[in-house]
C-alpha cells in the first residue's frame, strides 16, 4: 500500500502545486480575475484528486482485484493527506516568500467590489476590520496552515468516498458470485 499511496500522492501533489504556483500569480497581476479565481482553485483542486480514483484502482488491481470499501478509503484518504501537504506547503511559501503583499491586494480588491456593489460605510469599515482580524490571524504559521489545510481536504474527502464506493469489489474478476451462479 505505501508504494500506491506515495506514488499516487505525490503526482497529486505535485498537480496542485503546480497549478497553485501558475495561478496565483495570474491572480494576483490582474490577469485572472478574483472572481473567477475560486473556479479555477477549486477546478486544480479536484483534478489534482482524480490521482485518488486512479490510486484506489491501482491498489485493488494490485491487491487481486478485491478491495473492501473501508481500504480503499483509507487508500483515498493517505493519498488526499499527501496532496494536502502538498497544497499547504506550496501555500505557505507563496503567501510569506513570493506574495508578501497577497492581503493587502486581496483586502483592497474586496473593499472595492464592496464600494462599486454601493455598501455602506459601516459596513466597509466592519469588513476592514473583519479583514485585518483574518489576516492579523494568518501571520501565525500554523493557524494558516490549519486554515490552508481546509480547503482541499473536504475535496479530497468526498472524491475519495465516491471513489471508494464505486471501486469497491469483494469478489475478484472471473468469479462468480452466489448471485450470478443461481
Amino acid at each position: 500500500m505505501k508504494r500506491v499511496v506515495l506514488v499516487f500522492g505525490l503526482i497529486s501533489g505535485a498537480i496542485s502545486s503546480a497549478m497553485m504556483f501558475l495561478t496565483l500569480p495570474l491572480i494576483s497581476s490582474g490577469a485572472v480575475s478574483w472572481s473567477s479565481s475560486l473556479i479555477i482553485g477549486y477546478t486544480s483542486i479536484f483534478l489534482s484528486f482524480l490521482l485518488v480514483f486512479f490510486g484506489i484502482r491501482s491498489y485493488r488491481e494490485n491487491a487481486g482485484g478485491t478491495i473492501s470499501f473501508g481500504r480503499a478509503t483509507a487508500v483515498g484518504l493517505l493519498i488526499t493527506l499527501i496532496s494536502c501537504a502538498f497544497y499547504v506547503a506550496s501555500w505557505e511559501v507563496i503567501y510569506y516568500k513570493l506574495m508578501p503583499d497577497y492581503p493587502a491586494k486581496y483586502s483592497a480588491h474586496t473593499i472595492d467590489t464592496m464600494r462599486r456593489e454601493g455598501a455602506s460605510d459601516a459596513a466597509i469599515a466592519a469588513k476592514t476590520q473583519e479583514l485585518q482580524k483574518m489576516w492579523a490571524m494568518l501571520e501565525n504559521p500554523l493557524i494558516n496552515a490549519g486554515m490552508t489545510f481546509i480547503e482541499p481536504f473536504p475535496v479530497g474527502l468526498l472524491v475519495t468516498l465516491v471513489s471508494a464506493a464505486v471501486l469497491r469489489r469483494r469478489t475478484p474478476p472471473g468469479i462468480p458470485t452466489v448471485a450470478q451462479a443461481v
